[in-house]
């Protein structure tokens, strides 16, 4: 049992855990946050230009409310948070590739010899496959 706790410490404070940990807590505020800016301010707004409070958008049946205006917020709130995760992403690709020199394409070291086809260096002046003089 003990080895097993050992185990479990050391895979717990790997670094990689860690960061995982910190990315999960950070998007949880970060999803509060656009879960807020979706409720509070574009859900008022939408409603000003539709004249319809999606809170109260509900269709009873049997006795059953079904909010499917919540169900749009919802909806709206995940394309918020994918855009701005897609954009973070895109952003982040860019800037780590802005400091990395494009690779140069390196000269050639062999040739092809054109009697027998065959991979020669490129400072040969006869093939050692065919013995054939190059040009």
């Amino acid at each position: 049992m003990k080895k097993f706790l050992n185990e479990f410490k050391e895979f717990a404070m790997r670094g990689n855990v860690l960061d995982m940990a910190v990315g999960i807590i950070v998007g949880a505020a970060f999803t509060a946050i656009v879960t807020s800016l979706v409720d509070d301010i574009l859900s008022p707004i939408i409603g000003l230009l539709v004249r319809v409070n999606f809170s109260d958008l509900v269709v009873s049946i049997a006795g059953v409310d079904l909010k499917y205006g919540s169900f749009i917020m919802a909806v709206i709130n995940f394309l918020i948070v994918a855009f701005v995760l897609f954009t973070l992403i895109k952003f982040m690709n860019k800037a780590a590739s802005l400091g990395k020199k494009p690779k140069e394409e390196e000269a050639p070291t062999t040739k092809e010899c054109p009697y027998c086809k065959s991979e020669i260096s490129i400072e040969a002046t006869r093939c050692p496959n065919c013995t054939s003089y190059l040009p």
